[in-house]
């Protein structure tokens, strides 16, 4: 979950590091630091907050030199200190080192560390490695043929339990980096004369669009003239340089006060990119080109699975309820990190999707080799091309949303709502849906962006309404059928952003507990659009209000709410079905938003949140 950035060429290091920093802040914000090799020695700052205090603090340095590593921290291991900022020193000062990840066994190489006279100055697990390699430095001085630097990385980290991706330097070997991962994003550009390790490609796309994305087991060690990749079996790796298609420019704020304000807008175009190229000629049916799976395999199946965390399990419970709704076969839905740790009875004919926008999720990640380990193809719904999760799924499906730089996913939610329901559709035309359906389930997709655009004009609305409701500390979400995870979805922003104690239900469970916290202090966001139990939900808000509770109520246009149930009403379209969902969402994404800009809350970089969750 931290940030990482690494860099080699003939460019003052420091300046670039800051900016791929600022540029992966919203990876991790504890503490930030830095690492510059000069004069065959390591000059480290780093300071606890935001990468605007390291900044201060590296003006108080001569960091000068042409080869560095960088970090913006999560904290996991010991408490958010200017100690704990990483990089860290080996306590004989030849090596710093940078990690994302968590070291399982540290206590055990921290207590045989330190019978060997080696010193710790921080409570971290990271200090434990980078005193590992300067043993095994130490320990090999000849490495014959191979460099010493690289051996020493390589050895210390066969005694690795638990996860990383690293970036370390050396006082002995002035302009170069050895890098390594597992289970931790890393991914090397290539650039003019000039090389950068970065954990995310925003980090680097201002050098260069040309990247290495490194896998499991592989380090790389990186000089100024060129670099090379081995597999921890010290076998030779060939690189496959790839092309990242967007720019810097994705990643600027440009007119908006947030990325999360900027995200939401931008969502009819991603849509629209979701969906580019996706629909049959006779404009009847989805079709997909990387499932690798063919229609009859597809027939075949009688059971989906589905799995994800956070938001993108949110966007799975959707797909459950479309899936068997239009194509009427059962779909399993789970939380990632609870399916990989325990043992679901499955038929053999299951098709595994994981859904992850980063692609790096290590819950996510782990469930996906826990379904190939028990035998299943797997399918990924994800947006980072090259990620972990793209590269050992069977198959998958890109979003194409571009990069999302708001830690509270936005246009990636809505995204993966698209893709869940064209996966409906697909699945559906092969069994029961009519040709004249398919046609009328199509139309209505595309024409998701348009009605996106009619509720974001409702913005400066949505806005006023944020301004009356944002002093409440308390918020329920209800809703049903196909909306009751929008619920879940719109209580998960708010508490996300800002610190609101907010929960989702399915409406009709409200009268089976949670009617316990209706008062003039808990308002309700209520999901009532135009349906066959509109009746039943008009029902439910008259209880909410019969106990004096404030509600806001989203509806469809034509659908008249009774007088005095809706303190306020944010009218959507009516829509098809199957797209409710999708249009449902963005209006309490901006109530999320502007709640939190009136309460004066960081929307980019809330609390104790980082956007890619890549330790457990």
């Amino acid at each position: 979950m931290c940030g990482i950035v690494g860099y080699v060429g003939k460019q003052k290091a420091v300046t670039i590091l800051l900016e791929g920093l600022k540029r992966l802040e919203y990876r991790g914000y504890d503490s930030a630091g830095v690492a510059v090799l000069q004069n065959n020695h390591i000059d480290v700052a780093k300071k606890v907050g935001r990468v605007e205090n390291l900044v201060k603090e590296v003006a108080r340095h001569q960091l000068t030199g042409t080869t560095g590593i960088a970090h913006t921290r999560w904290a996991t291991h010991g408490g958010v200190t200017d100690a704990n900022a990483h990089p860290h020193v080996s306590s004989d000062g030849k090596f710093a080192l940078i990690h994302n990840g968590v070291i399982e066994n540290f206590a055990s190489m921290k207590r045989f560390l330190l019978s060997k006279g080696y010193t710790f100055s921080s409570e971290t697990d990271t200090e434990a490695l980078v005193n590992l390699i300067a043993y095994h430095y130490q320990k090999e001085p000849q490495a014959g043929d191979k460099s010493r630097f690289l051996e020493s990385v390589r050895r210390a980290l066969m005694h690795v339990e638990g996860t990383y991706g690293i970036a370390v330097v050396c006082s002995d070997a002035p302009g170069e980096i050895v890098a390594a991962r597992k289970a931790s994003p890393l991914i090397l550009g290539v650039g003019e004369e000039e090389y950068i390790i970065a954990s995310d490609v925003s980090a680097l796309i201002s050098r260069t669009q040309n990247v290495v994305y490194l896998k499991d087991g592989e380090l790389v060690h990186v000089t100024p003239k060129r670099f090379t990749i081995i597999t921890q079996a010290e076998e030779d790796v060939s690189p496959i340089v790839n092309r990242v298609t967007w720019t810097v420019d994705a990643t600027e704020l440009g007119s908006y006060s947030h990325f999360m304000e900027k995200e939401i807008f931008e969502q009819p175009a991603a849509l629209e990119n979701t969906m580019r190229g996706r629909f049959s000629a006779d404009g009847s049916t989805a079709q997909f080109g990387g499932l690798n799976l063919s229609p009859v395999e597809f027939r075949q199946l009688d059971r989906f699975a589905f799995c994800g965390c956070g938001t993108a399990w949110h966007a799975c419970l959707v797909a459950e309820h479309l899936i068997e709704r239009f194509a009427r076969v059962p779909v399993e839905v789970d939380y990632s990190s609870e399916f990989r740790y325990r043992n679901t009875p499955l038929s053999g004919n299951t098709l595994f999707f994981m859904v992850s926008q980063s692609g790096e999720t290590i819950d996510t990640l782990g469930a996906l080799r826990e379904a190939k380990r028990k035998g299943y193809k797997v399918m990924a719904i994800n947006n980072s091309v090259g990620s972990s999760i793209a590269r050992e799924a069977d198959g998958g499906i890109y979003q194409h949303v571009g990069p999302e730089i708001g830690v509270a996913s936005t246009k990636a939610f809505t995204s993966q709502l698209m893709v869940g329901a064209m996966i409906a559709l697909y699945i559906a035309r092969m069994r029961d849906m009519s040709f004249a359906d398919g046609v009328q389930y199509v139309k209505a997709l595309k024409g998701v962006p348009d009605l996106v655009r009619k509720v974001l004009e409702q913005a400066p609305h949505i806005r006023n309404v944020a301004k009356r409701f944002a002093r409440y500390n308390d918020m329920l979400f209800l809703g049903r059928l196909s909306l009751f995870p929008i619920a879940l979805e719109g209580a998960l922003k708010l508490k996300e952003i800002s610190y609101i104690h907010a929960e989702g239900y399915p409406a009709a469970e409200m009268k089976h507990g949670p009617i316990a916290l209706i008062s003039e202090k808990c308002p309700t966001v209520f999901f009532a659009p135009q349906c066959e139990i509109f009746n039943k939900l008009v029902s439910s808000i008259q209880e909410i209000k019969a106990r004096r509770g404030p509600t806001i109520v989203v509806t469809t246009e034509g659908c008249e709410i009774p007088a005095g149930l809706a303190d306020e009403v944010i009218t959507i379209p009516d829509c098809h079905e199957a797209v409710l969902p999708i249009v449902a969402t963005v209006p309490v994404q901006l109530l999320s938003y502007y709640i939190a800009v009136e309460r004066g809350c960081d929307v980019d970089k809330p609390r104790n949140l980082a956007k890619s969750v890549t330790v457990e």
